[in-house]
């Protein structure tokens, strides 16, 4: 699984490895010399000691030699091996552990050569306690607890919310906390819209309830079918007793039942606990779609685009997507694959072993459950598609700031710099990073002004933080290999003028700066474009290019104020009292108390100080000395 020697379409001839490739040959060959014939996990590192691929084998010597004979590997593992200062490697028992292993590092990791699945949020489930005499049904996310029943996973928390909703009109039972349950003494308004029983006020006895428990037990089970012809024969027994009211109620459940099952767009009967995963690829990229089966219903399913080198064979994705996937998860019994994965047969008997029972994957040939697959591989096909669309309209705008601006290339790394204050105080500088794939946000950065300036002084502000940010830049990576191929500036002229003193400083006098400034009035839609020795540009209001600037500046300005606004909450809430030591809460708290503010305490006496409770002659003398220090 995830194995690193898949075809490539560009190999080179036969010659000795030189260079940064030789010293990688070298680095694996030590490593050779010691390393065992166990199964066990190894880690290729590069200089910074960040990982650039992670394997598993059953025999690590052997696995690895591979890697030393260059010549055999396709050019993108030569790279691999070139960017290689250091190999680690850790023993384990089995193969299995091996490949478990390696999924959790890779997720933790995410090395750069490995296919990566990115996005891989917990997923929401339905709880149903058991420690109370009248159960509640909530939503729960998250490690699981020792009470109670679970039911998921659903796809999403606008799909278990739905969910919820018609469960509690279904089986009315209570979604209140356990505290606002005893503190109850009139029914809430949930039971005037009938989606709940009111338990708490006694609307209800404990053996009813118990009955409307054990029924959405059931139905969330999978025995919906046997829950909704009982709550079919009930209403005819009502109706035929003339309780038309009870009657009536009875009806609204089941049509609550229906609406679930109506948004499920599929049910298979029999199938029970499964899920289905379909790989569909296309331009080098792939989608997966994951449909989740519990008992049999459909709740809901998610898209995924696992990132990977464009000749990686389909079976190497699913068999990387599916440990990966399931790593912080429970697998179902029933794995339904489109694509028979890597090693399928030691992936489940990972998976197996991570669920302690048996876990299968299975490629259906026909029948309801291949109908199931190529219906997740529509979705795969459909999803991709829209997700290609969106990279080239990305790719298109990107190419249309190029011409706009004169750059040499569509930018691949576009940095935006604005700054925030209140007449100089708590002032932040900000720069948000965007990119083919949109908006880069693990690499957003905020920056504390240092410098003493003058209110309102944003031309220092910006001198400030392009001189931090690209000091460390050049430090960091002398090669510039970290620079923006775009700066843009949140100002006019004076802006553009001291971010690029700030650069000149520096020596970089080749990058692109471009001020982004509000036409008259300030209205959206008339900004202008300051460059160094050019005129002013401006561009058609219905340009998408110009709303895509626009939204970049919006961006930078939003992560701005955000930060400027978390600085002066900070401040507001800090006390003078929190500089001085040994004042925890408690004495603070006394000290408030007593005083009545922290100005009034400053000022105080050494004898009102000493008068306080739980404020000793000593610490009444430190807090005294703190506010009347000489000098």
């Amino acid at each position: 699984m995830n194995d690193a020697f898949e075809a490539d379409d560009q190999t080179e001839a036969p010659t000795p490895p030189t260079g940064n490739l030789a010293r990688g040959v070298a680095v694996i060959r030590a490593a050779l010399k010691t390393m065992p014939t166990a199964p066990g996990v190894y880690r290729m590192l590069d200089a910074k000691g960040e990982a650039l691929y992670v394997g598993k084998a059953a025999n690590l010597k052997n696995r690895v030699a591979n890697y030393a004979n260059v010549n055999g590997l396709p050019l993108r593992l030569k790279r691999m091996v070139a960017e290689t200062h250091t190999l680690e490697i850790a023993i384990t028992h089995t193969e299995v552990e091996a490949l478990l292993l390696e999924c959790n590092l890779i997720k933790r990791l995410m090395p750069h050569y490995n296919v990566l699945l990115r996005d891989d949020k917990s997923f929401p489930y339905i709880h149903l306690t058991s420690n109370h005499a009248f159960p509640q049904l909530t939503k729960h996310r998250g490690a699981r607890g020792p009470d109670g029943d679970y039911f998921g996973p659903f796809a999403s928390a606008g799909a278990v919310n739905r969910t919820l909703i018609a469960l509690q009109r279904a089986f009315l039972l209570r979604s209140c906390s356990d505290s606002i349950f005893t503190a109850r003494t009139r029914p809430c308004l949930l039971y005037q819209i009938k989606r709940c029983s009111a338990p708490c006020t006694g609307r209800i006895d404990q053996a009813g309830y118990a009955r409307l428990v054990a029924e959405a037990r059931s139905f969330l089970s999978g025995k919906s079918q046997e829950v909704q012809a009982r709550l079919a024969r009930h209403m005819q027994e009502l109706s035929d007793q003339r309780e038309y009211e009870g009657a009536a109620v009875v009806r609204d459940r089941i049509r609550a039942l229906t609406q679930v099952q109506g948004r499920q767009d599929i049910n298979l009967e029999g199938l029970g606990d499964a899920d289905v995963v379909a790989l569909h690829q296309a331009g080098g990229h792939s989608s997966i779609q994951v449909f989740f089966f519990r008992g049999g219903q459909n709740w809901g399913n998610r898209a995924y685009f696992p990132a990977h080198a464009r000749n990686v064979e389909p079976g190497d994705v699913m068999g990387a997507f599916l440990g990966q996937f399931y790593d912080n998860k429970p697998p179902p019994p029933q794995v339904l694959v489109s694509h028979r994965p890597s090693e399928a047969q030691l992936l489940a008997e990972a998976l197996s072993e991570r669920a302690s029972r048996k876990v299968e994957i299975v490629v259906p040939a026909r029948g309801d459950k291949r109908k199931l697959v190529e219906h997740a591989l529509l979705n795969a096909r459909e999803a991709l598609g829209r997700r290609l669309a969106e990279s080239t309209a990305q790719r298109r705008l990107l190419e249309g700031i190029a011409e706009t601006f004169g750059l040499d290339a569509p930018p691949q790394r576009i940095e935006v710099y604005d700054n925030s204050h209140i007449q100089g105080a708590h002032a932040m500088g900000a720069m948000i990073v965007a990119g083919p794939e949109g908006f880069i946000k693990n690499a957003y950065r905020k920056f504390t002004i240092r410098e003493p300036i003058a209110p309102g002084d944003d031309y220092a502000m910006m001198r400030e933080v392009l001189g931090r940010r690209f000091a460390r830049a050049l430090k960091e990576n002398p090669d510039r290999s970290s620079f923006p191929d775009l700066v843009l500036i949140d100002g006019g002229q004076g802006q553009l003028a001291a971010a690029c003193q700030a650069l000149a400083d520096l020596g970089v006098n080749d990058l692109p700066v471009v001020g982004v400034a509000k036409g008259p009035d300030r209205n959206a839609g008339r900004e202008r474009f300051f460059r160094t020795g050019k005129p002013p540009l401006s561009l058609d209001p219905k340009d998408p290019v110009l709303y895509f600037l626009q939204r970049l500046r919006d961006e930078a300005h939003r992560f701005a104020i955000g930060a400027h606004r978390s600085k002066r909450a900070k401040a507001i809430g800090a006390s003078p009292l929190d500089e001085i030591a040994g004042i925890g809460v408690a004495r603070k708290r006394a000290l408030l108390h007593h005083f009545g503010s922290a100005r009034a305490v400053a000022t105080a006496g050494l004898t009102d100080l000493e008068r306080v409770g739980g404020i000793s002659k000593i610490v009444a003398k430190k807090i005294y000395d703190h506010f009347h220090a000489e000098g």
